[in-house]
């Protein structure tokens, strides 16, 4: 049977667009906080192959999404590189910083691949239990991305700290770069040997570079991973996520080789129409705001993404991942508004 979600990527374009929301499967769902309460650690119920296959099922059986995208974290990358990795309650990601020169030296090229094989099994596990119509998605963070977190050891405003090591130390900030290609290469066939569809590749910190750091830190590792993954599955299908990327966009998709991009809300319309829809997929766009919004500001915003884009070949999608005060109503306003489009 066919998946409208694949058909999209591969070139075909659908009267009613398909639909999944990134972190669908998250705290604004109760069944989701309650396996979360029940897991123990974030990275507990990454790396417990039932219950990471369960809450990645969840919004599937709710929602009926015409993609679900694996329960896994960007940073189980580093994880498996040796790097040590928590989430402390309220404050997000920790991780021992690669902040100096001396310190990248200490990263090792190996990866651990065996403390992914949690990862690999609640694919198969999902790949198993989803209706035959609906893709299974699987994703790593795009070296740039990862690499931000590695330097500074947590989130910043701006990722201030990777930014200046790049500036200062290009060489050794190519260090973590190269580990990360590698490793996400091998990550991600990994993925697809196990019953993923398709993947993302989310660079959600790409909009702080300047057009030259794009370039070199954004752009080339990506299309370096694309083109790992393409020499053991030529047909691998793949998005790209370089969040922010703007007016850039269109050198994204001509150099990376990337099936589609993902947009967020602020992207010009007619720029991705003409320059970027008309060589690749478009996934988005809808604010994650307007969804919390409801009501008519919700109707309209839908309504915005489907005029600028239905025409071509869309994924519908948020412009980032679902707040967890989303109230499950206006998901289900925004489907059937969706799915009741004809064009």
């Amino acid at each position: 049977m066919n998946k409208p979600f694949i058909d999209v990527l591969a070139g075909r374009r659908q009267a009613v667009p398909p639909l999944w929301m990134m972190r669908q499967a998250g705290r604004y769902l109760p069944e989701y906080r309650d396996v979360r309460s029940r897991a123990g650690s974030f990275l507990d119920l990454c790396f417990a192959p039932e219950l990471a296959a369960e809450v990645t099922l969840q919004p599937i059986r709710r929602f009926g999404f015409d993609a679900a995208i694996i329960f896994s974290d960007i940073l189980v990358v580093p994880y498996a590189l040796g790097r040590g990795v928590r989430f402390e309650a309220g404050e997000g990601p920790r991780l021992d910083p690669l902040d100096t020169p001396d310190k990248i030296a200490t990263l090792t090229r190996e990866a651990d691949f065996t403390r992914l094989e949690p990862v690999y099994e609640a694919l198969s596990r999902v790949r198993t239990a989803l209706p035959q119509t609906t893709a299974l998605i699987g994703f790593c963070g795009a070296p740039w991305t990862v690499a931000t977190y590695m330097v500074a050891g947590q989130g910043t405003p701006d990722q201030a700290p990777a930014r200046l090591l790049a500036y200062r130390h290009p060489d050794a900030f190519a260090t973590i770069i190269d580990a990360l290609v590698d490793t996400s290469i091998a990550y991600l066939i990994r993925q697809l040997e196990a019953g993923a569809d398709a993947l993302q590749i989310f660079d959600t910190w790409a909009g702080v570079l300047s057009p030259r750091e794009f370039a070199r830190w954004s752009i080339e590792p990506t299309r370096r991973i694309v083109d790992g993954v393409r020499q053991a599955r030529p047909d691998a299908k793949i998005i790209g996520f370089p969040r922010g990327a703007g007016a850039l966009l269109p050198d994204y998709v001509a150099a990376t080789g990337v099936d589609a991009v993902s947009i967020d809300w602020t992207a010009a319309p007619a720029l991705i129409r003409e320059r970027v829809q008309s060589k690749v997929a478009v996934q988005g766009n809808l604010d994650p705001l307007a969804l919390i919004a409801g009501g008519t500001a919700l109707d309209q915003a839908v309504d915005d993404v489907l005029v600028n884009y239905a025409s071509g070949r869309l994924i519908f999608n948020l412009g980032h991942g679902i707040q967890p005060e989303t109230p499950i109503a206006h998901v289900e306003q925004m489907i059937a508004r969706v799915r009741a489009h004809k064009g």
